[in-house]
């Protein structure tokens, strides 16, 4: 059915994917599992060293782990080069990151300049960078994906994924959600322009959105171990990501969308709720049935409207008219020209995500 994305190519994986109630509690085992060394610079931000930070160095030190804990403002560039000097100063063996999207990332491609491993330890399931080799960073005004390494363990503790902030919870959701509307922008080029598409990436992206749409009451429900249902998809997202080589499997039109709106609204809502917003609005122009993909988000709880995202009208039809400028060489639903303001308007209205 497809064009092979590469006869012949290098594909990296996370060497092992640990998921379970107190796994915190195993990471000096799977460390010497790994043969990582002894000597770790744990990154993390102010909030989550506070909250789980203390405890995750005690588990470390207690295992013969020399843990130094270092604190990130955001996820930039600049950010990236101040830990590989704190890394070299220190000597450290490998590196860990601690927390949600922005001290992963930072440690994902700090690793990865270093020429040294890291260890993904997710605290919300928000996103599905977790075990990508794709590093989101601030650059010069907008936010760029860059390609690094994945991690070689991720170690998600539900647990503590359980007693997490649910928006998070139901951002990650949305994220896996948008694969509806992407894997239609990857299918949509490889017709119009035989970009390379890859069956097995494909597959995993697809089983992603089943699992999250046939498990929307029970992860409403909030039962003991229903965030292991989300995060198998965001895992399962992110291994798609690193088979394909890139982000195309999980990154189309609705996530430039997502980008748009970041850049342009006061107040921008989560990664994930933008981008399931905005699977809503090109799921329409793919003729999709955006209708079910709006009530099994309603049914999680994740916001379908600019209002319960807390966005202005006016930014969501400004973000539709430019999304696609975010990655011109991205080819998506959009096309070259993208969207008039009148055909902003008619999308945004017809899906009820305005008034």
């Amino acid at each position: 059915m497809y064009g092979v994305i590469n006869e012949f190519k290098h594909i990296e994986m996370p060497q092992m994917l640990s998921l379970g109630t107190n796994m915190f509690l195993s990471l000096p085992e799977i460390i010497e599992r790994l043969s990582l060394g002894n000597k770790c610079l744990l990154i993390t931000d102010k909030f989550v060293e506070n909250k789980y930070g203390k405890e995750v160095k005690i588990i470390l030190e207690e295992g013969k782990i020399e843990t130094t804990v270092s604190i990130i403002e955001d996820s930039t560039l600049d950010e990236v080069d101040k830990q590989i000097s704190v890394l070299k100063e220190l000597g450290t063996n490998f590196v860990v990151g601690l927390g949600g999207g922005k001290p992963i990332d930072v440690a994902k491609l700090t690793s990865f300049k270093a020429n040294q491993r890291f260890i993904s330890i997710p605290t919300i399931a928000s996103h599905d960078g977790i075990a990508s080799s794709r590093a989101s960073l601030k650059g010069i005004g907008e936010r760029h994906s860059i390609q690094a390494r994945p991690p070689i363990a991720v170690v998600a503790d539900t647990k503590i994924l359980d007693n997490s902030p649910y928006r998070y919870t139901c951002a990650g959701c949305g994220d896996i959600l948008a694969k509806k509307t992407s894997l239609k922008d990857w299918m949509l080029s490889h017709r119009i322009r035989n970009e390379p598409i890859s069956p097995t990436s494909v597959a995993l992206s697809e089983m992603t959105v089943k699992l999250i749409s046939e498990n929307a009451n029970l992860i409403k429900s909030h039962s003991e171990g229903y965030s292991r249902i989300v995060m198998n998809s965001l895992i399962s997202s992110s291994l798609a990501m690193c088979v394909a080589g890139s982000s195309r499997p999980g990154s189309g039109s609705e996530h430039m969308f997502s980008h748009a709106l970041d850049s342009i609204a006061e107040t921008p809502a989560l990664h994930g709720e933008q981008c399931a917003i905005g699977t809503i609005l090109m799921a329409f122009l793919h003729e999709l049935d955006w209708e079910n993909i709006q009530s099994i988000m309603n049914t999680i709880g994740i916001p379908t409207t600019a209002k319960k995202a807390g966005l202005k009208d006016e930014d969501i039809i400004e973000a539709l008219r430019i999304a696609h400028t975010i990655r011109p060489e991205r080819f998506t639903i959009l096309g070259k020209d993208g969207l008039t303001h009148e055909a902003a308007v008619n999308v945004a209205v017809k899906t009820n995500v305005i008034d």
